[in-house]
């Protein structure tokens, strides 16, 4: 669906990600948003209010439902993050009982849903 324009990169200049187990080459200074879309992968995250995979929706930082993990680390917006060697990306998964274990992610943009 998507495909990056430009040229085959040199290895010295590619950055390697790991987005949902599946390893992703992309040139430096592409956002985590563009790497998962080259990957295939653009659902960024589950909805916990009606457990609905959302994406990108304004991909410049204002709508926050690009939401993913980041080495280990929730609510990273993918779509102002730059990848870096050895990223690991995994789509956002939080539930109602995760919500309930850790207070602090209530406010994930989930009220928009």
């Amino acid at each position: 669906m998507f495909r990056s324009v430009t040229k085959q990169q040199d290895p010295k200049t590619e950055v390697q990600v790991t987005i949902n187990d599946s390893v992703v080459v992309v040139a430096p200074g592409t956002t985590v948003w563009a790497a998962m879309a080259l990957a295939g992968e653009t659902a960024t995250r589950v909805s916990p209010v009606n457990q609905q995979v959302r994406s990108a929706y304004c991909a410049m930082g204002v709508c926050f439902e690009c939401m993913v993990e980041i080495d280990g680390m929730p609510n990273r917006q993918a779509c102002l993050t730059e990848v870096s060697e050895g990223m690991q990306v995994n789509r956002q998964v939080i539930t109602e009982a995760t919500i309930a274990a850790n207070p602090q992610l209530a406010h994930t943009g989930a009220e928009n849903d």
